[in-house]
């Protein structure tokens, strides 16, 4: 039987009720008792005939009036003549100074609340044409700083951060890693990018681009993939495809993750990145100097422009049409990206070309195609592909993949050993081989003991790569690690005269500067290369398929071959005839290497300069 509710009962819920209301609610309540207070005190008055010594008897608003100064001002009090009325307007007093008192610390507490509410950083963002980041990870203050510069032109530039962390921290890092952001400016908010419903705080509907960070967490690509899920699918969204730049882990969610982006995302597979970089790179020194050099915004990026006069064009009479920038590929009407096409290709009306360039504004074909110098230049000598001998020091999650892409790459006979700490390494029967040309060795040492070291007998290899142990170790621990492991190594090279190719593996960006006293060959700083990457991604939707053949083992890639291989030793030339020597064996120039270590990517075409024994053409290459 169901008990019948009281009118108490009724009054108390309504009253708690109305509590829950927050402030508002409490100073609504402290109005209605001052109002019955004063309306009872200004009663009391006119029925009791009760007033002031010497005054005449108080009115009803008159006796209201003076309740309500003494409500709002306890000293008023103190000029009051006549103990009957003093007497009345104490108890108005008193009820008053309870009133403010409690009125006080309700808008105190309301105000704290409040701030406490903007500290949360919940407000929705009212931008436009911003760049939002999702998630937080290390990799976020390189990519501030490439949007920076990127923004540079931009009227009012904003980025707008939004990760499942306090506002206020996240504000004080930036500051703190990432202070010389020019006229771009940084909103935090803080909330879950896998939730539509936060999503909305970034304002996503009016935003230029959007970066999807890999978050620190046990499944990241589930996030990732949910986020993406949540942007594509949200029900107020624009009509315009977004521009998504997402970064993925595992390449075994890369399928998924395309198919939920449907066509709106570019997804950036970190791991897979840099092993492929970092390989190229430790075959061939200098060569994470042009990639670096080509995803960054500081310098010549790439670009993919409409450029309706190289039409009716062959690819390699386009070659030498500009002064300031490089083609060095196509993009067709469907969106198919051809980095390096066959030089007989026919350039159509609707072809983009992919060109390198230090602005958008110096895309200028010239009027004329320009006239190398033909007498400087000379016959190519063909070189054999010789069997490789390697040597991997240290192990990470990116190891396999270093491993697979150098089985693609070398010549049969190749060899590759690698050394690390026992408690990381793998077994050689599990490492995903392309075909019988690598033959993989596994030794147990301490990597950063000279004796292990020595033991190697590192004469013998033709390179050598330095990996962190960045799954089991913090990053600056990781890189401490390995600075260890290439002083050892110099110190070794130094005392038995040895000619070694290191190129190391770095995570933090700020501990390139301080590896650089070991004069290892090149560096690759892992989280630099992803944050680059998604930062061109965000600005350039045919970035990734650009890099995908650049570094696809089956597409064109960049090598670096002796200048001898093109022009007379000792010549004085412009790059005009360094491109033309290279288009007729069928390379792309791009740039020149230079004996000090020095690399210069999109030289002007008109710029003569003498090149050396030592020095190198950096080109585009399908061999």
């Amino acid at each position: 039987m169901r008990k019948t509710t009281g009118l108490k009962e009724r009054l108390r819920y309504n009253f708690d009720k109305s509590m829950a209301a927050g402030a508002p609610a409490l100073v609504g309540w402290l109005a209605l008792i001052s109002l019955i207070i004063i309306i009872i005190a200004a009663v009391v008055l006119v029925t009791t005939g009760i007033a002031p010594t010497g005054s005449e008897n108080l009115g009803f608003v008159e006796a209201a009036w003076e309740s309500l100064m003494r409500t709002v001002d306890a000293g008023t009090v103190g000029g009051d003549i006549g103990w009957s009325f003093r007497g009345v307007m104490l108890v108005v007093t008193v009820a008053g100074i309870f009133i403010f008192s409690t009125l006080i610390g309700v808008l105190s507490a309301g105000i704290e609340d409040k701030l406490s509410e903007l500290r949360k950083g919940r407000s929705r963002v009212i931008e436009s044409d911003h760049t939002i980041i999702l998630n937080w990870s290390p990799s976020i203050f390189d990519i501030l700083g490439e949007l920076a510069i990127a923004n540079d032109s931009v009227r009012k530039p904003r980025i707008v951060i939004m990760a499942d962390k306090d506002k206020v921290e996240m504000e004080d890092e930036i500051a703190a890693k990432a202070p010389a952001l020019g006229r771009t400016k940084i909103i935090c908010r803080s909330g879950d990018p896998t939730d539509l419903q936060d999503l909305q705080i970034t304002n996503p509907q009016t935003c230029r681009s959007a970066i999807i960070l890999s978050p620190d967490s046990e499944n990241p690509d589930a996030a990732v993939i949910k986020t993406i899920v949540a942007l594509v699918n949200d029900p107020d969204r624009r009509a315009e495809p977004y521009r998504i730049a997402a970064e993925i882990r595992d390449d075994k969610n890369i399928s998924i993750a395309r198919a939920v982006g449907r066509g709106q995302a570019q997804l950036i597979l970190a791991d897979d990145l840099i092993s492929r970089i970092m390989v190229h790179s430790s075959r061939e020194s200098g060569l994470s100097a042009v990639y670096t050099e080509l995803l960054d915004f500081d310098g010549s990026e790439i670009y993919a422009v409409a450029q309706p006069k190289l039409t009716g064009m062959t690819f390699g009479q386009a070659l030498l049409a500009y002064d300031h920038c490089v083609l060095i590929g196509l993009c067709d009407a469907a969106g198919k990206v051809t980095v390096h096409p066959a030089m007989d290709r026919v350039i159509a009306a609707d072809d983009l070309a992919v060109l390198i360039a230090e602005d958008d504004s110096a895309i200028k074909p010239r009027a004329a195609l320009a006239e190398p110098d033909t007498a400087a230049i000379t016959t190519r000598a063909e070189r054999p592909h010789l069997p490789e001998n390697g040597l991997i020091l240290g192990w990470n999650r990116r190891g396999p993949m270093i491993v697979h892409e150098m089985s693609r790459l070398v010549a049969p006979g190749s060899r590759l050993t690698i050394a690390a700490e026992s408690q990381w390494l793998p077994e050689a029967d599990f490492l995903p081989l392309d075909g019988d040309n690598l033959t993989v060795t596994i030794q147990r040492i301490e990597t950063t003991q000279a004796d292990d070291l020595n033991g190697l007998d590192l004469g013998q290899f033709d390179h050598v790569l330095v990996l962190g142990y960045s799954d089991d170790l913090p990053a600056q621990t990781a890189d401490t690690h390995t600075l260890v492991t290439l002083l050892q190594l110099r110190h070794l090279a130094d005392t038995q005269a040895l000619s070694l190719n290191v190129v190391s593996e770095m995570i933090d960006v700020r501990n390139r500067k301080l590896a650089e006293v070991t004069r290892a060959d090149d560096f690759v700083v892992s989280n630099k290369l992803v944050s680059l990457m998604l930062a061109q991604a965000s600005e350039n939707e045919h970035i990734t398929a650009i890099f995908d053949d650049l570094l696809d083992a089956e597409g064109s890639e960049i090598h670096t071959k002796p200048i001898t291989d093109f022009i007379l030793p000792g010549s004085s030339v412009d790059f005009v005839t360094l491109t033309h020597a290279a288009r007729l064996v069928g390379y792309v120039a791009i740039g020149y290497a230079l004996a000090d270590g020095s690399v210069r990517v999109n030289p002007p075409k008109s710029e003569k300069r003498s090149f050396g024994a030592g020095d190198r053409l950096v080109v585009l290459s399908r061999d």
